[in-house]
């Protein structure tokens, strides 16, 4: 089997949720050694998050945790507890990196800060992930994905200009901040490789979405200008989704528009017309204009216009999928992006792959996500050398 690329690296992940978990899942999945530490009788809030497979709300079948642990080992532990701590310790002695989304100054509290463990592993990489990152006012200020949207100056542009500013669905933020910080830790690694130097990296939410919107923030510092939303008349082509017959398209045009062609293609010739004969006229009568673009998009089915945009006009269009639609593209297929997982809980399931290809140390699959405490045995025993009679022990002390 081909060693993934980041083969032989040991990684201590500490983390929970999503931004910390999809990050050592990427680190994971290109072959590092990730052992998850998680909470005894608990583990990662994230194991109680919805949907559940099969819509049975247990801890081994959340899809969010599903995916997010895929190639991981799962080990129970209580790191406030003096032998907890002792247990983490030896892990860190041999360990590449550590992985830890607590609130800044938690490690610190606990005796577990970046100075104590480096006296133990000097060359250890620890990256630390929080909402506003380990310094500055805010940085014991909590928040939520829509927060971090909000004050990283991303949601301002989203929206029309005659509403309030939109949100996208789901975790963005967290999952932009896991795949830079899965960037920050290979930059640190390949570091550490070359000069047996660790460090500290500090990855901050907040500032993983504004890095997201360099044009509209580079707009402002040179020029002064803030960018608006898009108004909901403009006097062009849309640059949202517009409704078809059969659900949402969404059409994209740099630069001036070939008038004459477009009303061919969408078989308007209302678009003609000569109060529609310049940007400025267009501007004058954008209600009757957008009510001509819509009527004409109506009347057409989404993949028709978007396969004869694209095979017979050279334009930019978009299919809105559906998540049926999504799993059901024949570019995902060609390119068989999504696979199928077997977990002997949740059972098969079809996830998102790799996130890039890569010819000789592909993304793999290679254990599906644990289940809590999976490994103890395993690490504790087999690894670190911990007799049967006290893993026992700590067992029973709720330390494992």
């Amino acid at each position: 089997m081909t060693p993934g690329a980041l083969e032989g690296i040991k990684v201590i992940d500490l983390t929970h949720h999503v931004a910390g978990p999809y990050c050592t899942k990427l680190l994971a999945d290109f072959g590092a050694e990730v052992i998850k530490v998680e909470r005894p009788g608990i583990g990662d809030p994230a194991r109680n998050s919805g949907p559940f497979a099969g819509d049975v709300p247990e801890p081994d079948r959340s899809l969010p945790f599903l995916y997010l642990n895929t190639n991981k080992r799962s080990v129970t532990l209580d790191i406030k507890s003096d032998a907890g701590q002792d247990i983490l310790k030896q892990l860190v002695r041999d360990s590449h990196l550590l992985v830890e989304n607590f609130r800044p100054g938690t490690l610190l509290a606990m005796g577990l800060s970046y100075e104590e463990l480096r006296s133990i592993n000097p060359s250890l990489v620890m990256l630390s992930i929080s909402n506003f990152g380990q310094t500055g006012p805010y940085r014991d200020y909590e928040a939520t994905d829509i927060v971090e949207y909000a004050l990283g100056g991303l949601m301002y542009i989203f929206g029309l200009n005659e509403r309030e500013p939109l949100k996208h669905a789901m975790n963005q933020a967290q999952y932009k901040t896991g795949a830079n910080a899965a960037s920050g830790a290979a930059i640190a690694i390949m570091h550490q490789q070359l000069t047996g130097q660790g460090q500290q990296v500090d990855v901050s939410i907040q500032e993983s979405v504004a890095s997201a919107i360099r044009d509209t923030t580079l707009a402002y510092g040179y020029t002064g200008v803030v960018k608006w939303r898009q108004p909901k008349e403009t006097g062009e082509i849309p640059r949202g989704p517009v409704r078809v017959s059969d659900g949402y398209i969404m059409p994209i045009n740099f630069g001036p528009v070939d008038w004459q062609a477009t009303a061919e293609f969408l078989d308007a010739p209302a678009l003609l017309d000569d109060k529609f004969a310049t940007p400025e006229s267009r501007v004058e009568h954008a209600v009757e204009f957008d009510a001509v673009i819509s009527e004409a998009f109506e009347k057409r089915e989404k993949f028709e216009i978007f396969y004869e945009a694209h095979k017979q006009r050279r334009l930019i269009y978009g299919v809105v999928h559906d998540p049926k639609e999504v799993v059901e593209n024949p570019q995902y297929i060609w390119r068989e992006f999504f696979r199928e997982i077997d977990h002997p809980i949740a059972g098969t399931l079809t996830y998102p792959g790799a996130p890039f290809t890569m010819s000789e140390t592909p993304w793999k699959v290679s254990s599906p996500a644990p289940t809590l405490g999976q490994h103890n045995q395993e690490i504790y025993r087999d690894r670190l050398g911990i007799s049967q009679s006290e893993i026992t022990r700590l067992f029973t002390a709720g330390v494992i």
